[in-house]
């Protein structure tokens, strides 16, 4: 019997069940039935059953794409989030009585006829995912739904920023950008969309991202043990399937096809101040010239919207900022760089001078009623339009509006309020019936583009930046995103808390949101709502030292939330880790450009690397910074002892130099200025002397730390360092400085080697310190190449030998013989 009619179990509480191939209707679902006719395309293969009509098609070896046409008219083929439409690779149809089945190299897409259900494997036959059997992919009127099987064993990851664990098995979320002040763990939805996840057991993964930008819900089992779902209130059934097994390899393939954060400039990668707000300008005179008095290393100093003349967006209050530009170039020759709030909402200011307004008003770039006025809403400079950001022209008008302050010097921009937030509604957000209008002419509503209005904000940002200023890297950060909002613009998790249990939270959020494409990445030090005590606020810079954004923040009428607040005690530790960050900036800086190329994010889980590793795929608390440093950080107020499992492997202790293993569990009890954090056995590791801010050039050689392996596992010893001018675009025609190194390690010596790969750029060291750790004894002789050498040492306490390499930017080799 045909099933294009059949209804059965559906997701959101709506439940009946199967009565074979009868027909049962239940809550008005309509699922997809039996397939009648096949037609094979190009890249897949269309089914027809009754009305509907699907297409499983190749998006690119590995990646498949399926679609739902509930009338069998498929909508214009356009996505907000891609970047890339490949030609897609040789793909093979088979097909029996049974079952029809797309091959795409070694992954196989299976379709069962009767009725219409897909699973994925690879070509030894090991299941990825499958469509749970009584529940085929079924609409409701606008809305659609896809049913998954559910293993025991499966838990899921990704999202972006939601709270709570980082894995999202038994829990339920929804997708709708949403201003959600002082969050906490049961707070859904947040800020941003992103409608993908990695599905992870046994060290096997895949990937699933839906695109679609209408409100979406995702069920990874609090509806039912055996099943997980998706779906949207509206827009098409489109999604992706990307085959592992490696999760890193989802994470590379999922950002070649949504894009990669590209290259930010190296002072964003700074310690930056800011507060709501800095203001008059005296006081933001002060806190600059407290920061350098103090040494206490910083990039960049954040204005909120005080600066501006009644709230008025790229505007300036004269009142309390009398001398806006020259403060700007003080700043800027101080190393400090200014980063402005302009926010999407435009003051309704007619006949007054306003020109945001009044060339806006000229050129009809603001979002209109369904009677085509324009709508106004009530935001921070009370009746305010909104630019039509789905319009190429309006985003070009937008970028134009930077010219003066880019003018004036202003390094970056915050765009905030976008999700977008209105003030006076219960939905916090503009009307679903207003109006964005098309590049084609059309229109839609806001039910469509709510999730990608403020990512259409920030690309405005970013584009009109690139025009202004051509060889100076954009730095924009944004509180709403959907997928691929990470090629505009830095995000943060919004406004959180200054509570131990946010501190503990921020972690699972942001290694979230780097194994969601998203990696540039930061929170509120301290916590945004409230104030936080002594310890929880020095804890907090500890963690936030190795967090990809490093940004301490905080609302209107809390307390001061500087590093020199809570006395001197406080004000040393948390320097001591600011200065640890910019020591670790050629590591860092070197993970940020793999982070460009190929989307893996410098603060990762630790099964990212060691899917394998099971422990770990509940851990909410640790993480790796880059492939090499393991941090534990401390994010209680802790009575009890800190215990510490290791990746597996051999382990340093960063602080101590003492060798460690994996299998040896660690207790401790780490005092306030105590951070646990580890070095990968293996690792080779550039650092730094401390500096004031990114623009100051280093006094002294690169430093070198060499992290002897065992000799059985020498074969993994290396490390990467990787230099450019740090804010130009030269980075893309070649000009830069790329060094590789290794190590070998036998019974009786180590060597360590040099090999540059690129040296178009000329770096700010000549010459490398290298120290070389787990050397048990002292060597019996050092070579640097083949000839001996008299000046080093070697620490009988931290078992390491010390060694200048004076030509580091040649090709070099050293050798201890023991």
């Amino acid at each position: 019997m045909d099933m294009a009619g059949f209804a059965g179990r559906a997701g959101m509480g709506l439940l009946a069940s199967a009565l074979g191939c009868g027909i049962a209707l239940a809550q008005g679902w309509q699922h997809v039935g039996k397939v009648q006719r096949v037609e094979k395309l190009k890249d897949g293969v269309e089914l027809i059953a009754g009305r509907a009509k699907v297409r499983v098609t190749i998006f690119r070896d590995g990646i498949f794409r399926v679609r739902l046409a509930p009338d069998g008219n498929f909508p214009k083929d356009f996505s907000w989030a891609l970047v890339e439409s490949p030609e897609p690779p040789a793909v093979k149809v088979e097909e029996n009585q049974e079952e029809i089945r797309v091959i795409s190299g070694n992954i196989v897409a299976a379709i069962q006829k009767a009725p219409l259900l897909i699973s994925f494997s690879d070509a030894a036959g090991t299941l990825y995912l499958a469509d749970e059997p009584d529940l085929p992919m079924a609409w409701n009127g606008k809305r659609v739904h896809v049913w998954k099987k559910m293993p025991a064993d499966e838990n899921y990851y990704g999202l972006g920023d939601k709270a709570g664990p980082m894995n999202r098995r038994n829990r339920s979320f929804t997708n709708w950008n949403t201003d959600e002040f002082g969050w906490q763990e049961s707070s859904d939805p947040l800020y941003k969309t992103i409608p993908f996840f990695i599905g992870l057991r046994e060290g096997m993964a895949y990937g699933v991202f839906f695109d679609n930008t209408y409100r979406s819900v995702f069920d990874f089992g609090k509806e039912s043990a055996d099943y997980f779902f998706f779906g949207a209130e509206g827009g098409e059934l489109n999604y992706y399937f990307i085959a592992g097994p490696e999760p890193k390899k989802i994470v590379e393939e999922y950002t070649a096809m949504t894009g990669r954060s590209p290259l930010p400039p190296l002072w964003a990668l700074g310690y930056q101040q800011s507060r709501y707000s800095y203001y008059p300008e005296s006081r933001a005179r002060e806190i600059v010239k407290t920061l350098r008095e103090k040494k206490i290393p910083a990039d960049a100093i954040y204005f909120d919207i005080d600066y501006q003349q009644g709230n008025a967006p790229f505007t300036i209050n004269r009142e309390y900022f009398p001398t806006f530009e020259k403060m700007i170039f003080d700043f800027r020759a101080q190393g400090m760089h200014s980063i402005l709030i302009t926010d999407l909402h435009i003051k309704k200011d007619p006949n007054h001078g306003y020109a945001p307004y009044d060339s806006g008003t000229k050129d009809d770039v603001f979002v209109k009623n369904p009677d085509g006025s324009v709508y106004v809403g009530t935001v921070w400079p009370g009746d305010s339009v909104f630019p039509d950001f789905t319009l190429t022209r309006v985003r070009d008008w937008w970028g134009g509006l930077y010219k003066d302050f880019v003018g004036m010097g202003a390094a970056g921009f915050w765009n905030d309020m976008n999700e977008p937030s209105l003030f006076m509604r219960a939905d916090k957000t503009m009307p679903l019936d207003t109006r964005h209008r098309l590049d084609d002419r059309t229109s839609i509503d806001h039910r469509a583009i709510h999730n990608v209005y403020g990512m259409q904000n920030v690309r405005a940002t970013y584009e009109g930046l690139r025009k202004l200023q051509p060889d100076e890297r954009p730095f924009v950060l944004t509180r709403a995103a959907y997928s691929g909002a990470q090629r505009y613009a830095a995000t943060w998790t919004g406004d959180n808390s200054s509570t131990w249990n946010h501190l503990k939270m921020s972690t699972p959020m942001l290694l979230s949101m780097g194994i969601s494409g998203y990696p540039l990445v930061g929170d509120d030090i301290g916590g945004f709502a409230g104030s936080p005590t002594a310890d929880l606020l020095t804890r907090w810079f500890e963690v936030g030292a190795l967090n990809p954004i490093y940004r301490d923040h905080t609302a209107k009428g809390t307390a001061d939330q500087e590093p020199w607040v809570h006395g001197p005690e406080h004000e040393a530790i948390r320097r001591k880790y600011i200065e640890l960050r910019y020591e670790l900036m050629p590591y860092l800086y070197t993970g940020i450009e793999e982070m460009s190329r190929t989307g893996l994010p410098l603060m990762r889980p630790v099964f990212l690397e060691y899917p394998q590793a099971s422990d770990f795929y509940g851990d909410n608390r640790d993480f790796l910074f880059g492939r090499d440093l393991f941090v534990a950080p401390v994010t209680t107020d802790m009575v009890d002892a800190e215990e510490i499992s290791l990746p597996p492997g051999d382990w340093y202790d960063f602080w101590t130099n003492a060798k460690l293993s994996s299998a040896k569990q660690i207790i401790l009890h780490p005092r306030l200025e105590e951070m646990p954090l580890y070095v990968r056995a293996g690792a080779i590791v550039p650092m730094q002397p401390v500096v004031q801010s990114t623009e100051e050039k280093p006094q002294g050689p690169l430093q070198l730390r060499v992290y002897l392996p065992d000799a059985a596992s020498s074969g993994d010893c290396r490390g990467t360092l990787y230099q450019d001018d740090g804010h130009t675009f030269a980075y893309q025609k070649g000009e830069i400085l790329r060094v590789n190194y290794s190590c070998q390690v036998s019974s009786g010596a180590a060597t360590v080697t040099s090999n540059i790969d690129k040296n178009a750029f000329q770096p700010w060291w000549k010459s490398a310190v290298v120290t070389i750790y787990g050397a048990a004894t002292t060597p019996k002789e050092v070579r640097i190449g083949e000839q001996p050498i008299r000046e080093w040492r070697y620490d009988t306490t931290t078992h390491a030998v010390t060694l200048t390499v004076l030509d580091a930017l040649k090709n070099w080799s050293v050798r201890l013989a023991f």
